[in-house]
């Protein structure tokens, strides 16, 4: 009976999730004018296209010498670093252009330096800037994907290749190669999809005739110009866009390991000489990357953090009552379809994914188009936020709890049947403390990612329903670079504080 109830409940969260992407594509196609793409539109599909492509290649080659160093050279620290290369992956998108801007912008410690030695400046503005923050997010994501598959060749094969002698091209050719040829094109397709559907970068460095992406280009035809057939179109071709990338993306199997070992701790070989050098220079440069734009914020936001606007601390509120609601949607969404597929079901997974085929501004699009006719759709700005955050952050969700949620039923199914045990016993003794851990780490990256979300609010919110990331993206625009700056830290001290709070949740609660 309890397994009924839950197949029934995840079939019914599944038919939700597929109605919540329907609708919005049903509102597109009903204003859909016609495939033909004008100059700027045929313009923001290069652009979007391009930049996109070389986010991903600049990303994973610069990722390949520092998940090389960091794979054959320990040193103190370097737990933390690997540690640390998460961090802008839940740090809020309008943060880091913040940093960017302060490192690499016109005044900036940058271009202060070019200006002193009597070079030309750099200019942040326009598919250089675009790409370099894109870099700034993806290159430690792909550091850590390229270190996973160093790590995943047996130690006994660079033993092996020691005592035949190999050279350090030749432990390249034959051991290396192979893994970065297998790992490369899966890391490079995942940050060319994220960076597909990058908005908010584009919003703060993109823009004009040459840097708009689809996304922004969906954004001002609303916005701006109030355009709904050429919205519909382009959010049309955003979508087809994402789910082509996504069926690419479930076809490209990438191999579980590089060969049989004996799971020793171990590595590539640590050559010294120069070879060190180059490690070591490799490894600074990336944590400087890193490190210098979240030292700038920190320098720039701490002297105002007392005296912030009320309208910030307004903001504040608002982010905190979404990200908390979003992560409580997404969470008990993901837990269902999460037990539903432990029980062997394929169906479940699907659901969880089909998320990844479109966009927070295709979705927000979509129902723009569908609400306006009825409803202010400044009046449901925060709603409707809460519901596409919850679902575009499911299939992450979902990805941390399915292997856990395999374990237990696999563990513990037959014995909680066996004694009789009602659905909720269930899960207050056996589910709840087994997945603790993982709901804890699930919740706190949910949380994290809807607290500094910049996408469909920008569409839906006016004055009154701002959140702090979109906050913070007018007081930039209006040059109030002391308050926004301070306003920067006061989001990423607060997305930082929810990670750590639902993390230590789960570890506390969590089953020894």
């Amino acid at each position: 009976m309890a397994d009924r109830a839950l197949s029934l409940s995840a079939a019914g969260l599944a038919a939700a999730l597929f109605a919540l992407l329907l609708a919005p594509l049903v509102a597109l196609g009903l204003s859909f004018d016609g495939l033909t793409l004008g100059a700027a539109e045929a313009a923001a599909l290069r652009f979007t296209l391009w930049q996109a492509m070389l986010s991903a290649l600049i990303s994973v080659g610069l990722a390949v010498p520092v998940a090389r160093a960091l794979a054959r050279r320990r040193f103190r620290g370097r737990g933390v670093l690997i540690s640390t290369l998460g961090a802008p992956f839940i740090l809020p998108v309008i943060v880091a252009v913040l940093g960017l801007l302060a490192v690499f912008g016109r005044a900036g410690w940058v271009n202060s330096s070019l200006g002193a030695l009597g070079l030309p400046e750099f200019t942040i503005y326009g598919l250089q800037g675009v790409v370099l923050a894109h870099v700034f997010f993806n290159m430690p994501l792909a550091v850590r994907m390229v270190l996973q598959g160093w790590q995943a060749i047996p130690a006994e094969r660079f033993r092996l290749a020691q005592s035949l002698g190999f050279s350090p091209a030749d432990t390249l050719r034959h051991l290396e190669w192979p893994m970065l040829r297998a790992v490369l094109p899966g890391a490079a397709l995942v940050i060319f999809v994220i960076c597909l559907t990058s908005f908010a970068v584009a919003l703060t460095l993109g823009g004009g005739p040459r840097a708009t992406t689809i996304e922004l280009a969906i954004y001002q035809a609303l916005r701006f110009d109030f355009d709904l057939p050429t919205a519909a179109r382009l959010a049309l071709l955003q979508f087809a866009l994402c789910a082509a990338a996504y069926l690419l993306a479930t076809r490209l199997t990438l191999p579980s390991s590089f060969g049989a070992g004996q799971g020793r701790a171990g590595g590539p070989p640590a050559p010294g000489g120069w070879r060190r050098g180059v490690d070591a220079v490799a490894i600074a440069l990336a944590g400087l990357f890193i490190a210098l734009p979240l030292l700038a914020v920190v320098l720039a936001g701490l002297p105002g953090l007392g005296d912030l606007p009320v309208q910030v601390w307004q903001a504040a509120g608002r982010s905190l009552a979404v990200a908390g609601a979003s992560t409580a949607l997404c969470i008990s969404a993901a837990l269902l379809l999460a037990l539903a597929a432990a029980r062997g079901r394929g169906w479940p997974a699907l659901a969880a994914t089909l998320p990844l085929a479109a966009s927070s501004l295709v979705l927000g699009t979509g129902l723009f188009l569908l609400l306006q006719p009825y409803v202010r759709p400044s009046s449901l700005a925060l709603p409707v936020t809460v519901v596409i955050n919850a679902a575009l952050a499911l299939p992450f969700a979902f990805r941390i709890l399915a292997p856990e949620a395999r374990s237990l039923y696999s563990d513990y199914n037959r014995l909680s049947r066996s004694l009789g045990m009602t659905p909720w016993a269930r899960a207050r003794w056996v589910v709840l403390p087994r997945l603790s851990r993982p709901l804890g780490f699930a919740a706190g990256l949910v949380a994290a990612l809807s607290m500094g979300d910049l996408g469909v609010i920008a569409l839906f919110a006016g004055e009154a329903e701002a959140t702090l990331p979109l906050l913070v993206q007018r007081l930039m625009g209006a040059y109030r670079m002391e308050t926004a700056a301070s306003a920067a830290l006061l989001l990423v001290a607060l997305s930082f504080a929810l990670f750590w709070a639902f993390d230590q949740w789960g570890r506390r609660h969590a089953a020894i």
